[in-house]
């Protein structure tokens, strides 16, 4: 991989020791590299690698001056996924240098993002997430759980399920029939989150494959804002787990949660 470059930002204090805010803050400045990069003439491939590269680069160097003693789990690096010492480590920062990359590389788009969250454990084996962000650069905007949205009254009478622009569930036709919703494409996963809690939508409902990073920042934030989060089973979802395959997830406005989880009961997601 090529070096991180020499002007990397410096933290402001309070991020040195406040969780929320050092994932707020390497969200967006790794968002604001981002929008650097996109700038900088290159087209499909060439920037979708130039992007991820860029921004793993940046945040595993902020991870490693201003949390040293953490663990990290990213995306881009194989490494990180292989490492077993992050299962018996008490913080791990799970994070997404750029979710969305086909949007990424597809200007003037904004629904591409970037994922920071942290794992802690608790007293006992078990852990949860503790804090995370989602940085929208495309809309100048970074979602926290240090200053939670809050999620505004629904605006429109018919639900809205967001889905993916390119591989949406065949299962989720169904359930927007069943609930009389309207399916709303986008991409990122991350967006997608983020589109319940800005009340762009009122639901996202996947099945059929993510990985830990896909979901770990956008659920905390997601939760902090008061948003059913779960398995598309009602289960809870766990992270920091040797197999970071987490296929499917719920998230909605909690009115729909009973309607949403009891279809998927009944029928499925074949």
């Amino acid at each position: 991989m090529q070096a991180v470059p020499h002007d990397v930002p410096t933290a402001p204090a309070h991020a040195e020791t406040d969780d929320h805010a050092f994932a707020a803050w390497a969200a967006t400045v790794a968002g604001e590299l981002l929008t650097e990069v996109r700038g900088q003439g290159l087209e499909g491939k060439a920037l979708k690698d130039a992007g991820d590269r860029a921004a793993h680069e940046l945040l595993m160097e902020l991870c490693a001056r201003h949390r040293p003693d953490d663990a990290v789990l990213s995306e881009e690096s194989r490494a990180s996924i292989e490492d077993t010492a992050r299962l018996s480590a008490d913080r791990v920062w799970i994070i997404d240098p750029l979710d969305g990359t086909r949007e990424f590389s597809e200007p003037p788009r904004d629904d591409w993002a970037v994922h920071v969250a942290l794992w802690v454990r608790s007293g006992s084996d078990d852990g949860d997430l503790a804090a995370g962000a989602v940085a929208q650069p495309g809309l100048g905007t970074t979602f926290g759980t240090g200053e939670p949205s809050q999620v505004p009254p629904r605006s429109s009478e018919r639900p809205r399920i967001a889905v993916s622009r390119t591989r949406p569930p065949a299962f989720v036709e169904g359930l927007a029939e069943e609930i009389g919703a309207e399916l709303v494409p986008m991409g990122s996963a991350g967006a997608k989150v983020i589109s319940v809690v800005r009340d762009v939508t009122d639901a996202y409902v996947h099945a059929g494959g993510q990985y830990e990073w896909d979901s770990a920042a956008p659920v905390a934030v997601a939760r902090a804002a008061g948003l059913h989060t779960s398995r598309i089973d009602g289960s809870p979802l766990v992270y920091n787990q040797q197999d970071v395959l987490l296929p499917d997830l719920v998230v909605c406005r909690p009115e729909l949660a009973d309607s949403i989880l009891s279809y998927v009961a009944r029928v499925g997601v074949e």
